[in-house]
């Protein structure tokens, strides 16, 4: 199943789709070799004849047939800071702000799963500065006002916002006391001479113990490919309003080869600290995400 961005026209879709998600996902674990990954923390095992029922997930049985226990873990396991990048450029494609839409989706039901798994969240967001900033928390109380403040990102206008990924990240490094993972959306679109100030802001979050996971997000049919129709287009730049005509084979060649380039160095920087660089292409499978972040949180256990 992929995410319909199309779908995701009214605030109060938010909540549903992202539940949605969550339990697609856990029915489709249990039915694949991966369903002794905890995924509520609560770790699901089969039914032995003889066990009590008391802790039987009916859900999980309804759905699957087949009937599975759940041990509880009485402590939080995990503290978890979603940062999601709320620049101009995440706007983009314009019409839908899928790249912001996507991000916003996924981090719904990452947040979902989290408090499932009874872990404690919280989120971030930012663009040339924080610009919210929640409690983390395990509470279903706490998890409805994210709801609420990922409705009010999918509703709220489109102001002109450039992005300062390396200060944002010294900050939550910083505002981050305890040891946590940090889960980050962004299309890390900064000027490239930034790069190596980037790098030493994600040295910062390791230095601080943290754990970081960094999705990657762009529309990868344009942005990355550069896949344009051979006619004249006018391209603006999100951030800075700068306009530009000109037909796309005249610079594609150009452009790929520094895009790709950009890319590959920010994944290899990542990979020499030990950073999960995970491609996120707003058509992708939305399993594709909620998998990258199980396979690290099994790996902290």
């Amino acid at each position: 199943m992929k995410l319909d961005l199309d779908k995701v026209k009214e605030s109060g879709q938010i909540d549903f789709l992202a539940r949605q998600l969550v339990d697609g996902f856990i029915t489709g674990l249990h039915k694949s070799p991966y369903h002794g990954f905890s995924v509520e923390f609560a770790e699901h095992h089969l039914y032995n004849s003889g066990e009590s029922t008391r802790h039987i997930d009916w859900k999980v049985y309804a759905k699957t047939d087949r009937l599975y226990t759940k041990r509880f873990e009485e402590e939080t396991n995990l503290r978890c800071q979603i940062v999601i990048d709320n620049s101009s450029s995440m706007h983009y494609p314009v019409k839908s702000k899928g790249k912001l839409r996507f991000s916003i989706l996924c981090a719904a039901a990452l947040s979902y799963l989290l408090q499932k798994q009874r872990d404690a969240v919280g989120v971030t967001t930012f663009s040339d500065r924080i610009e919210t900033t929640t409690p983390i928390s395990s509470t279903s109380s706490h998890l409805r006002k994210l709801i609420t403040l990922f409705e009010q990102l999918f509703t709220e206008s489109t102001p002109q916002k450039s992005t300062n990924v390396p200060d944002i990240l010294h900050e939550v490094a910083e505002k981050n006391h305890k040891r946590s993972l940090i889960i980050i959306f962004s299309d890390m679109f900064d000027n490239p001479d930034q790069l190596d100030q980037i790098f030493k802001g994600l040295q910062h979050l390791k230095h601080n113990k943290h754990e970081v996971l960094l999705f990657h997000v762009t529309d990868k049919n344009t942005e990355y490919s550069f896949d344009f129709e051979d006619r004249p287009y006018e391209f603006i730049d999100l951030e800075s309003g700068e306009k530009i005509k000109l037909q796309p084979n005249q610079v594609k060649e150009h452009y790929t080869t520094n895009v790709q380039n950009y890319y590959h160095e920010l994944k290899l920087r990542c990979g020499q600290l030990k950073i999960d660089f995970i491609e996120a292409d707003i058509s992708s499978d939305y399993n594709e995400i909620l998998n990258a972040y199980l396979i690290k949180r099994t790996k902290m256990r």
